[in-house]
């Protein structure tokens, strides 16, 4: 028994979901396990065959379902979207108290496919995997990445592809698109289940406020605030922010076209279906907080008799908890310990030099870190065609006292590359996992120096520079 499983959601009545059984593969195959996590969670790595992860033996206690959820796309509302290629085994608690879910993402078509084939390819589950360990190691709340195996199958995309299953674990996959669902089917009752389920589950405080429904939704906006702020700090453009990919948990969720900036512009776009920037790095802030209206809006009908008024402040929270770990954790970034009206000048100065400049985002505060240890800026000002502009930023900053400790524990040295991340699809698709094996141990450590692998901190070359990342549906 690989899995104690005790599976609430499964316990919600049946319109929350469809009883699903993965399709099981021709010849499945263990790439990866991820034995730390599974120590974590509770898992008994040892127990976990390629047969349970690849969907073709459900384990003792396991209560397979799609869930269901609808959501806006781009803007666009789709009524009915739901787990059209994932399906939840169930739910474990860990040593630490925490519920998680257990999904097999890639594992066959559901009643929500919507004519797609239910499949992922190795290469898209390859990045979620390097990505969302990249987040966790980084320190940023994420869904988690327990196994990876191929299926013995072709995957059609642009051509064949190796097919390939994840198992995911997050502390839920309940998302704004799931309360969007019974909202817009005018299911207050399914509503008000959900909400207590949610209560129960990740916000277990509101229950004992007056108005639980609006202390869950307060904390709800204060996470996905912090979330996309932290998000920004390190460059991670998300991609594909829609509310069917907003988690309640406050976890980032669905890893399709994502990326780390490497050179720094506001306006950076890497997602290939996002033709009209409208989840540019800039965007994030924008759009997570028009999300959190769509999940005050569903919230309407179980949000007392003041909807509107309880929707007005619980939104109201989003800007200033946004504002304050997003200048706070800047602040870190060039080690000052503050947040002051002009800190905040010197932060917004900054980012426009970066942008001007075209200077890459994670090397350039590698260069400001090393510079503050040794005293010698000489590699912060050779980034820049404008030594001037960046020379008269730094003597406003040194009247700050930077303090070098805290920039090493903020300031990545090795985040995901777009193109490193590329060199592992390739190579894996051709048969050969060590790129993968390699990079997954770098990203491990994104704080710590690492003089053997001194080469994953360099920026792109020109040739290898990726201009846009794709989903993988």
């Amino acid at each position: 028994m690989p899995f104690n499983f005790d599976n609430s959601y499964a316990r919600l009545p049946k319109r929350f979901y469809s009883n699903q059984q993965p399709t099981p593969v021709s010849a499945p195959s263990v790439v990866k396990i991820n034995h730390r996590l599974a120590v974590q969670i509770g898992v008994d790595a040892d127990s976990l065959s390629a047969a349970i992860l690849a969907g073709n033996m459900i384990p003792v206690g396991a209560e397979p379902i799609a869930t269901a959820y609808a959501g806006h796309q781009f803007g666009g509302w789709n009524p009915q979207l739901g787990d059209g290629r994932a399906i939840l085994l169930g739910e474990v608690v860990g040593p630490d108290g925490v519920r998680r879910d257990i999904q097999l993402k890639g594992s066959g078509q559901t009643m929500f496919s919507r004519n797609g084939d239910g499949r992922a390819t190795l290469g898209a589950v390859l990045r979620e995997y390097l990505v969302s360990e990249a987040m966790a190691a980084l320190g940023l709340p994420t869904t988690r990445a327990l196994a990876v195996v191929t299926t013995g199958e072709q995957i059609m995309r642009d051509g064949y592809e190796p097919g390939a299953i994840l198992t995911r674990v997050a502390q839920s996959h309940i998302r704004v698109g799931t309360f969007q669902f019974y909202y817009a089917r005018k299911d207050h009752e399914g509503l008000q289940v959900l909400a207590d389920h949610v209560i129960a589950r990740h916000y277990s405080e509101a229950a004992e406020a007056d108005n639980p429904v609006r202390a869950m939704l307060d904390a709800i906006v204060v996470r996905q605030a912090e979330l996309v702020a932290r998000w920004m700090l390190v460059g991670f453009i998300h991609g594909v922010m829609n509310t069917d990919n907003s988690a309640i948990s406050g976890e980032t969720i669905d890893y399709g076209p994502c990326a780390f900036m490497d050179v720094f512009h506001p306006e950076t776009v890497f997602s290939s279906i996002d033709r009209q920037g409208r989840y540019a790095w800039n965007n994030q802030p924008e759009m997570a907080h028009w999300n959190m209206a769509q999940l005050a809006q569903a919230l309407g009908p179980v949000l007392g008799e003041d909807a509107d008024i309880e929707a007005e402040g619980a939104l109201a929270l989003f800007a200033p908890a946004f504002s304050e770990t997003f200048y706070r954790g800047f602040a870190a970034k060039i080690g000052v310990d503050t947040d002051t009206a002009e800190l905040r000048e010197l932060v917004t100065e900054l980012m426009g030099i970066l942008a001007q400049g075209s200077v890459d985002f994670t090397l350039f505060f590698r260069h400001l870190s090393a510079g503050v240890r040794t005293g010698v800026f000489a590699d912060v000002k050779a980034m820049f065609t404008n030594v001037e502009q960046i020379t008269a930023w730094l003597a406003k900053w040194d009247t700050f006292g930077a303090d070098a400790a805290l920039m090493q524990k903020v300031n990545p040295i090795f985040i995901p590359r777009n193109h490193r991340i590329e060199e592992v699809i390739t190579a894996a698709n051709n048969g050969d996992l060590e790129p993968f094996e390699r990079l997954h141990t770098v990203l491990g450590h994104p704080y710590d120096e690492q003089p053997e692998n001194a080469e994953y901190e360099n920026a792109p070359k020109p040739e290898e520079i990726v201009q846009a990342t794709f989903c993988g549906t």
